[in-house]
């Protein structure tokens, strides 16, 4: 605890791993900061959490300072970044401060929600410069697989801190402008005390790539193709879009869109200045009419999204795109670790099908929107913080960045996971507290708990099945009839002696019976441990027990 003003910086998402990034800013004495919110995005469910496609970080922490917190800025318009605002605003209330294309994207989820009229988004131009309570703000213009993708200047009496979201050095970068190097080294010549920076591709020598020099080899690749052509990426990563119809027009190839998400980044897209040179998408109505040799179509589901136009292409669920055997499937994107065997099973699906797929590892099909070790270099030697924090990456990633930073002689680095309370100044910066972090969960329409009884009741069920002992007694306690079992995921088809012997158990534990509460409970711990003996099982086992 301490009177005197502090510069602190508390991640909630996006620290030690990658994905459904929050980042919280505060300024002020302790416990009374004003505190600015930085993104608040989404990532999306890798099969362990049964029923779960979307997950999000847990705001309880700045729920409980709702009066201090003045705003949450965006950074750009991945989902990883904003996805999470439309499920979360009515928790939280506060002004929005986006640039044009994404405020405009987060306008098409806000109206989804039926919050449009509600919430107070601020569009602020690329460069601009604006204030949020006690925080100078200051856009810096990067480049990324997006258009405008900004980095934020933040200026506190304290000391100034580069907030870098997403960012690669691209020299050709399709969408967008350049990444605005002079201000960047403007910012180092004026003194930046902290960096809180990108680690995705810490591990990846070298650069990135251009998005540029991706259209040739998209171009020669497609040439190569005598069938039905399908790339798969980010619906949101309008440069690969562009890309990719250049590379189909060139193939003279007509360009279908399947995802209603791929139709939304392009509709937005063309308004704002993308895509102007590429002729007209076509509707998934449409595929089935084309020559099969002059068709590409661009769909969803990279990561193998169970609910993704590709992963219904690829167990035959889809009602208006079909793949025969020779058709291609290319994957133009990376794997977000953590996908890795959603990715896999729907590739096999491909293959069985006697589709070829196509990566990263056959064929120059992607390149990373995020930075490469010698472009974190350049960042460093441009900026030349005092303090470097880590983030967007799991645990490795940000402990290799810190290792990285210190070798560009970078003073201090702080790694730290979601829930870490960072001083950054003044004084020695390090982990000073942590807060309670976690992760919500889209059920349906509402959002729970991903540690809750709901979702966590659902995988012991998935993993051990369910038992309902439905028993009827009198006023005595003794049967009135046979006690009926109902299972899911216990039994199999003739395993009646089993069932037997459960009914069995239910008439001795009623031998047992001194009270409802006890007949109750003897009767479940009969069952479990019926099925624990005969099994090795331990299903969720409810008793419902009728008296009359």
């Amino acid at each position: 605890m301490t009177s005197r003003d502090e510069l602190l910086f508390l991640p909630l998402g996006g620290a030690g791993e990658i994905g459904m990034n929050l980042n919280l800013y505060g300024y002020g004495p302790r416990d009374q900061e004003r505190w600015m919110m930085i993104d608040l995005g989404i990532t999306f469910g890798d099969g362990n959490w049964p029923g779960v496609d979307v997950m999000m970080p847990d705001p309880a922490f700045i729920e409980e300072r709702l009066d201090q917190l003045e705003a949450l800025v965006l950074t750009h318009a991945h989902e990883d970044h904003l996805g999470a605002v439309a499920h979360l605003w009515r928790r939280l209330g506060c002004p929005i401060y986006a640039t044009p294309f994404t405020a405009e994207i987060l306008a098409h989820k806000l109206a989804e929600a039926g919050l449009e009229d509600q919430v107070d988004v601020t569009v602020i131009p690329l460069g601009g410069k604006f204030t949020i309570g006690p925080f100078e703000l200051e856009l810096i213009t990067l480049t990324h697989s997006i258009p405008e993708p900004n980095a934020i200047v933040i200026r506190t009496p304290v000391g100034t801190v580069l907030h870098t979201g997403d960012w690669k050095f691209d020299p050709d970068p399709v969408v967008g402008d350049v990444t605005d190097e002079n201000a960047l080294r403007r910012l180092g010549e004026e003194g930046t005390l902290a960096i809180v920076c990108d680690s995705t591709n810490v591990f990846s020598p070298g650069t990135s790539g251009s998005e540029g020099d991706l259209l040739e080899s998209l171009t020669e690749l497609i040439s190569t193709q005598k069938q039905r052509v399908v790339v798969t990426c980010f619906a949101s990563n309008v440069a690969r879009l562009e890309t990719i119809a250049a590379a189909a027009a060139a193939n003279d190839r007509d360009v279908v869109l399947a995802g209603r998400a791929l139709w939304r980044f392009s509709e937005v897209g063309r308004a704002h200045g993308c895509l102007q040179d590429t002729a007209a998408f076509l509707d998934e109505d449409q595929a089935g009419f084309l020559p099969r040799d002059k068709t590409l179509i661009v769909c969803t589901g990279s990561q193998g999204e169970p609910r993704a136009a590709l992963a219904r292409i690829a167990d035959k669920s889809h009602p208006r795109v079909s793949l025969e055997s020779g058709d291609t499937v290319i994957f133009s994107s990376r794997i977000i670790p953590g996908n890795e065997n959603s990715i896999g099973r729907m590739q096999n699906q491909l293959v069985r099908s006697g589709v070829h797929v196509m990566t990263e590892r056959d064929h120059f099909v992607h390149v990373s929107g995020h930075p490469a070790r010698d472009e974190l270099v350049r960042m460093y030697q441009h900026v030349r913080p005092t303090i470097a924090i880590p983030v967007h990456g799991e645990l490795r990633h940000m402990a290799e960045h810190a290792r990285l930073a210190m070798d560009c002689q970078v003073a201090h680095t702080i790694v730290g996971e979601n829930g870490s309370m960072m001083r950054i100044g003044p004084g020695e910066p390090g982990i000073v507290d942590h807060v309670p972090s976690g992760r919500l969960a889209l059920e349906g329409n509402r959002v729970v708990p991903l540690d809750g009884e709901l979702i966590r009741g659902r995988k012991r069920a998935l993993w051990n099945g369910t038992a309902v002992v439905t028993v009827v007694i009198d006023s005595q306690g003794l049967l009135v009839s046979e006690p009926i079992l109902t299972t899911t995921g216990v039994l199999e088809d003739g395993d009646d002696g089993l069932h037997d012997d459960v009914l069995l158990a239910v008439k001795g534990a009623l031998k047992n019976n001194s009270g409802k509460e006890s007949t109750n409970e003897n009767i479940r711990i009969a069952v479990r441990r019926l099925f624990r003996e005969r099994l090795d099982k331990k299903p969720i086992t409810q008793i419902h027990l009728v008296e009359i």
